[in-house]
């Protein structure tokens, strides 16, 4: 079976590195426009947006902003005339051990809530108001295996937000699949990415490798064809589902 996401416009947010550009160059080779969310670097999303192709753009936005947040799908929709599936991606993974001090435990804590959670329920918020003006969409979360068997002690806010987004999914499923509108959740284990190399380092790749039953790490684009078939729509009665890519390391 091949899928074409011809004149699907998506928006991928963290999108200039890791799983993020994984989706978006996979998005774009099946046919659709991608905007490509970045935080910082500039030069990379622009590579990633060249190798998706199809009139791809690259938009900043730092989530960490509230008002930010409601600009970039603002902007988006501006530059494409709409969009069709919002893809949450962006994410970040801070160690906070219990030792720090009091306010940067909280500072820690409310960063990693604010750019995890909220922000992808700002724009989950305003993808659901926009698809309920046309004929629905689609809105696929990046969460964790951490969401349901949580983490180390340094990453409990980690753990902690991605549960957030899959309560958040669910709920979105729940409430609107009548408009035409489908939520889906995609939970990774240790991913090869930038992002998780910071763990690596602190606690060493064999215990990223702890309980993967194949013979590597899981990669970006080992996740990248899912998200495509849930862009397309095939799989809507898949709705208010999480899909499990972490190499058997965790069964729920």
């Amino acid at each position: 079976m091949e899928i074409s996401l011809q004149g699907k416009n998506i928006l991928v947010t963290g999108a200039s590195r890791g799983i993020g550009a994984a989706i978006s160059q996979q998005l774009g080779k099946s046919g659709a426009r991608v905007a490509v969310h970045y935080g910082r670097n500039a030069e990379k999303a622009q590579e990633v947006a060249n190798a998706a192709g199809n009139g791809a753009q690259v938009f900043r936005a730092d989530l960490n902003n509230d008002v930010a947040c409601q600009q970039l799908f603002t902007d988006v929709v501006a530059a494409f005339g709409g969009v069709d599936v919002l893809v949450n991606n962006a994410g970040i993974a801070i160690q906070s051990s219990l030792d720090a001090t009091h306010e940067q435990w909280v500072q820690d804590w409310n960063q990693t809530m604010q750019v995890n959670l909220t922000a992808a329920a700002i724009l989950s918020r305003l993808a659901i108001k926009h698809f309920q003006q046309g004929s629905g969409g689609r809105l696929i979360h990046i969460a964790s295996r951490a969401a349901f068997r949580g983490d180390t002690a340094d990453y409990m806010g980690y753990a902690a937000s991605k549960a957030g987004m899959v309560a958040l999914s669910r709920s979105i499923a729940r409430a609107y699949g009548k408009q035409g509108i489908t939520s889906f959740v995609i939970a990774p284990g240790f991913t090869a990415t930038e992002m998780a190399q910071d763990f690596i380092d602190e606690y060493g790749m064999e215990y990223a490798m702890q309980g993967v039953a194949l013979d590597r790490l899981t990669k970006p684009t080992d996740l990248a064809p899912t998200i495509v078939l849930l862009a397309s729509g095939l799989s809507d009665h898949a709705t208010g589902c999480t899909i499990d890519i972490n190499a058997g390391s965790y069964v729920h």
